[in-house]
């Protein structure tokens, strides 16, 4: 890297004065390159790259020249973020001659974004008239020499897109998917990139490692006294309310002390950055690359990654404290690691909104565990708020309101003050059956995930554990746990649960729950191979999942349960792993009891073969209605369009329960849709009488039912039906009914 040091060394030597100037840098620049073009690029307001400075085009270009992003191979290279060489750039098809450049006689092009924070501010090009392809080496410099150049247009006002004028004073609503249940109302905290270097080039390359690894120790050192703070068993003994997920943050440990990255920042190091930099230029490099992954499960470590780079940067600065916040406040992030999630919530923070987070990121999965209302995917707002302004994060209902209009904010805050209200009315119901007003039993389970979620079994009184997800906690992990692992977190479960029922599903990979090593193939990966189909296929995986399971039980009743069953054969061959298992593993259960998730429409057409081999079947809400009506869950457009609350969906699960009443197989209905008073007020009218839910929505429901005479409704309900013909959804008449009839929905 001879080119490299010597080119930093001059910069370093220019900087230093601190007037440097564009056309110096370029002429600077340039002359290294022996190139004979080298120009510069700024983002202007409306995605405008302009020519702020060249050494080889026209100067009277320079403010002139203009390209949209998009437009010729420079604004491609904004749009894309990525690195065009191109030999002949007039080959490309998006080649664009601009005349007033004088660029005619220039035939190879290297273009390298400018980004700064996950924003282009613009681009840095060479040109030469010989057709010509830059070496690795000569784009490793020239990609350097744009993180500095980063910092130059940023202070002279590169715009990286954020809006501006009329529209940041006006409301804006954003719509988004649900992480955790809940509202929060108050001012916007924004979670900005890192702060910038103080100093970019230094000239004792092992001097700067030595400080980076001092400040990795130290960083390392808070991560394992974060981990032993939240010890699983110490959670035991004082409650979790405030802890994290020890499997969450076991997977970040191992991230952070990853050898892969930490390498490529001390070889960066050695090119004649300082430490900081480093560090800023690697994490964004990763940062590139990984938002191109297709993988949902590779995207979110992205998070993590920042997360850590973020940590590694405030230990290179001396650990700078953090300033406090307002309670109640509502962070604004397009990426959150664990550690900093936690870091704010600690802080004070009342919600959180991460731009691109899904729910199966870590955030998301502390984000659940310490019960903060939070959102993912509510695109441009990070860029449309300011700090310190209102704003409403409805977590219920799936919506970011800023700057909301005055009645907004006052019905909101009716709201929950009306909500406060009924969960102070909901204490007298807590150590209640969960019964109708007519005095009709209904069982209210919890669907849960994780160890440490296990308290509101008791929090909420629930009658068990209508679903255990057994993969949640490998996803936190971002690996398969080995068999006795597994087995102490079953047990953990069982003992938790005590004499309640607990159905233990097995692992349900694939779809969006994607862990490493596992590749999913197909353009719909939710139709493709995933769940039952990953363990018959890989009997290995299954078996090891299955004697866990039996071994955690230790004599005690297992509940176990297979995920999206097709066909029965299917269960034929699950069952049959089970069986074998349980043959040989002692001691054995009192009661091994087997039963299905229907999820798949399908075997609804296969019930006379399929009841007699279970023991219970588990309706599985949330997969059942996408794959019924074709319509991915997780689009937003498609999210209003097909009810639960419908002629076919009632018509479907009525049969289903009548064909398992004569088969003597008790079902239960399990997803988000039991947690919403409505939906479960209906599905008690048709006959269920087992609700599995999160634990947010069971008192909501067990009040609900409380006030409802389910005699009375059900002819009312039967008779809805009966008129349906054409309509779309029974929704608006049940909901007419139950507030005519006093029943909080």
């Amino acid at each position: 890297m001879t080119e490299a040091r010597r080119l930093l060394t001059r910069l370093r030597s220019m900087l230093a004065h601190g007037n440097a100037t564009l056309s110096e840098l370029v002429h600077l620049v340039g002359t290294e390159f022996a190139a004979d073009a080298c120009s510069v690029y700024a983002m202007r307001p409306g995605d405008i790259l302009e020519l702020v400075a060249t050494e080889g085009l026209l100067p009277s270009a320079i403010g002139r020249t203009r390209l949209r992003v998009g437009e010729g191979i420079t604004g491609l290279c904004a749009a894309t973020g990525k690195v065009f060489n191109l030999p002949d750039a007039r080959a490309h098809p998006d080649f664009v001659f601009r005349a007033e450049t004088g660029e005619a006689g220039y035939a190879s092009l290297l273009a390298v974004p400018v980004r700064r924070a996950g924003h282009t501010l613009g681009i840095i090009t060479m040109q030469a008239r010989e057709q010509h392809r830059y070496t690795e080496e000569e784009i490793d410099v020239l990609e350097t020499v744009a993180l500095l150049l980063a910092e130059i247009l940023a202070g002279a006002g590169a715009t990286g897109g954020a809006e501006e004028g009329l529209a940041s004073s006006l409301p804006r609503a954003f719509a988004a998917k649900i992480i955790a249940p809940g509202i929060a109302i108050g001012p916007v905290v924004l979670r900005g990139g890192p702060v910038a270097p103080r100093r970019f080039l230094a000239d004792d390359p092992e001097g700067e490692i030595l400080r980076l690894q001092d400040a990795l120790e130290r960083m390392q050192r808070g991560l394992r006294e974060l981990l032993d703070e939240h010890n699983p068993l110490r959670e035991a003994e004082e409650g979790p309310d405030l802890s994290a997920s020890r499997e969450v943050l076991e997977a970040y440990r191992l991230i952070a002390t990853d050898a892969g990255w930490l390498r490529r920042v001390t070889a960066v190091i050695h090119s004649g950055l300082s430490a900081e930099a480093a560090v800023q230029r690697v994490v964004g490099e990763f940062r590139d690359r990984m938002r191109r992954i297709p993988d949902p499960y590779l995207r979110e470590r992205l998070a993590d990654l920042e997360d850590l780079g973020g940590h590694l940067l405030s230990a290179l600065a001396g650990d700078p404290a953090k300033a406090d916040v307002e309670p109640g406040s509502i962070l604004l992030a397009r990426r959150l690691g664990p550690a900093e999630l936690l870091g704010w919530h600690a802080r004070g923070v009342g919600g959180v909104v991460i731009e691109e987070g899904s729910p199966a990121g870590h955030a998301a999965i502390l984000a659940r565990a310490l019960g903060m209302p939070a959102l993912s995917g509510a695109r441009g707002a990070v860029d449309a708020a300011t700090e310190a302004e209102f704003a409403i994060l409805d977590a219920d209902e799936g919506q970011l309101l800023i700057r909301p209009d005055a009645e907004v904010r006052e019905s909101y805050l009716r709201a929950i003050e009306t909500r406060s209200e009924q969960r102070a009315g909901w204490v007298s119901l807590r150590d209640r059956p969960a019964a109708t007003a007519d005095g009709t039993q209904l069982g209210l389970m919890l669907n849960v995930g994780l160890a440490l979620e296990l308290d509101q079994l008791d929090t909420v009184a629930a009658d068990g554990i209508g679903l255990f997800r057994t993969e949640i906690a490998m996803l936190a992990r971002g690996t398969v746990t080995d068999m006795h692992e597994q087995a102490a977190v079953y047990a953990r479960v069982l003992d938790a649960a005590g004499d309640r029922p607990v159905l233990f599903r097995t692992l349900d990979l694939g779809g969006d729950k994607v862990l490493p090593g596992v590749e999913i193939e197909g353009e719909n990966p939710a139709l493709g191979w995933r769940s039952i189909r990953v363990g018959l296929d890989r009997p290995s995986l299954m078996r090891r999942q299955l004697r866990a399971l039996l071994l955690a039980a230790s004599g005690r009743e297992l509940s176990v349960m297979f995920p999206m069953i097709a066909t029965t054969s299917e269960l034929r061959a699950a069952r049959n792993l089970l069986l074998s298992e349980a043959r040989r593993v002692r001691p054995a259960p009192s009661r091994l009891r087997i039963g299905t998730m229907l999820e798949v429409p399908a075997l609804m057409w296969q019930l006379d073969e399929l009841l007699p081999l279970v023991d219970f079947v588990s309706v599985g809400s949330n997969d059942l209605m996408q794959f019924l009506f074709a319509a991915d869950r997780s689009a937003p457009g498609l999210s209003g369009r097909y009810d639960l609350l419908s002629p076919p969906v009632f018509n479907l699960l009525e049969y289903l329960l009548r064909k398992a009443s004569e088969a003597n197989v008790p079902v239960s209905f399990c997803g988000d849709a039991a947690s919403r008073p409505l939906e479960a007020i209906a599905l008690a009218g048709i006959g269920f009488r087992t609700l599995s839910m999160p634990s947010g929505g069971l008192m909501p429901v067990k009040a609900a039912l409380a006030d409802l005479d389910l005699a009375a409704f059900r002819p009312v309900l039967r008779v809805l039906r009966q008129n349906a013909s054409g309509v779309a959804s029974l929704r608006k008449p049940i909901t007419t009914w139950a507030r005519e009839h006093g029943v909080p929905v």
